[in-house]
């Protein structure tokens, strides 16, 4: 047994009530309130997907390609290799350079360890057995002296020796007690200066061996997806020219031309929503990220970048750099407005018009106000006329009356229980 809907019941019954009756019979209608609210117009443009950052990777040297880490479509992190150059040749030299810098630090080190306290008692014991040959060969000296010149006994030739070899021995003293004591001082400030500047010389040509090394090496600045390869394993990578693309895509620009009319209108930092023709319905919340200030001069229109955060499906982004969509802009001021719903809005001989419930001699009558139409809200549009807010105008059931009409206004209540029976 097929079971009839209620809400069909209801209308069909309206429309036999309608065709039955007079034309001036009560007639069953709905009714809402008219609204006061602020808005503004609106218009939809059409914009491109594009990455938000988009970058060509290429080679700072010459060099051959000898590792490829990605193929097209793979996620790349900021800093990770994506290829590399042969790097043998310059290896060996920044090994060569770090190997004599650790020569050239140990020797710093050296200088402001100062001399090791062994080293000194070292000096001082060369300085002290020196003093006893000094005083030791002073004494020969004194005799040698004393028997030269006042008994005669001895010769010439041994006196000069005598004499002679205290002398020497005064000197010796005299080296290693300096000796003694510029090792007590420890090495002088302008040696260390010395070695430090002889340290930072090399390290300069150790950190300028790695900065080379660094450019064989081809890596990627943020993360992002590698949209195309441009050389192979094998090929040879000439100076500036391009190893790869990276888009980065977790979010994306959706960039629409719009004309210099409606441009004074639109706001950096405003919300609207984006709908891509891939995705029918589906709406992705972004803002007004820049508007560009040079207009294409042929169409005149200024490109507006509306930055949306990407959404992922199986780690996919699902906004792709090239799809189109549609993009909703605010193009006028906002202004306080009174609304009705579309289907309150009656054609009348080429004029519009709207059905107000308004009180008559024996209940509820139908008064026709002319209007004058605005600005389109979702389902609801402005309306310029004799109108106040909180009036009821005619929704359902509009079409077929005439100014004057008497009416019955279904109650809310009625209303929602026959469209939830």
């Amino acid at each position: 047994m097929k079971t009839i809907n209620p809400l069909t019941a209801l209308i069909s019954g309206l429309l036999l009530v309608t065709l039955l009756t007079p034309a001036w019979a009560q007639s069953p209608v709905r009714a809402v309130p008219v609204q006061q609210r602020e808005i503004a117009s609106h218009k939809t443009f059409v914009g491109t997907v594009q990455a938000s950052k988009h970058a060509i990777l290429g080679s700072a040297v010459d060099g051959r390609v000898v590792e490829f880490n990605f193929e097209e479509g793979d996620f790349v992190k900021a800093n990770e290799p994506v290829a590399q150059l042969l790097i043998n040749t310059i290896s060996l030299q920044r090994d060569a350079a770090a190997a004599e810098l650790e020569v050239r630090n140990a020797e710093l080190k050296e200088l402001e360890n100062g001399t090791r306290q062994l080293e000194i008692e070292q000096m001082e014991a060369r300085m002290l057995a020196a003093k006893s040959r000094k005083d030791y060969m002073k004494l020969r000296r004194d005799r040698a002296v004393e028997l030269f010149e006042k008994r005669g006994v001895t010769s010439k030739e041994v006196y000069d020796e005598a004499v002679s070899a205290a002398d020497a021995a005064e000197q010796e003293y005299m080296d290693a007690e300096k000796a003694f004591e510029l090792a007590e001082e420890g090495p002088r400030k302008e040696q260390i200066e010395q070695a430090k500047a002889r340290v930072a010389v090399q390290e300069a040509i150790v950190q300028e061996l790695n900065d080379r090394i660094n450019k064989y090496t081809i890596r990627s600045l943020f993360d992002g997806y590698l949209v195309k390869k441009s050389t192979e394993i094998g090929a040879w990578a000439n100076s500036g020219g391009a190893i790869a693309e990276v888009a980065k895509l977790d979010e994306v620009d959706v960039v629409a031309n719009v004309p210099e009319q409606d441009i004074p209108f639109v706001r950096v930092g405003r919300e609207v929503e984006v709908e891509v023709f891939a995705y029918p319905g589906r709406k992705f919340p972004g803002k007004v990220a820049a508007i560009i200030p040079q207009a294409d001069i042929r169409a005149r229109t200024f490109p507006v970048k509306v930055r949306v955060p990407n959404q992922f499906e199986e780690d996919q982004p699902i906004l792709k750099a090239g799809m189109m969509g549609d993009v909703m802009l605010q193009t006028s001021e906002t202004k306080l407005a009174l609304l009705v719903p579309k289907d309150a809005v009656v054609l009348n001989r080429g004029s519009k018009v709207v059905y107000v419930v308004s009180p008559g001699e024996q209940g509820q009558i139908a008064r026709m106000v002319p209007v004058t139409l605005g600005i389109h809200d979702g389902s609801d549009i402005e309306v310029i006329g004799e109108l106040e807010p909180g009036m009821n105008v005619v929704t359902h059931g509009n079409e077929r009356l005439r100014p004057g009409q008497p009416i019955t206004v279904l109650p809310a209540a009625s209303t929602a229980s026959a469209a939830g029976s």
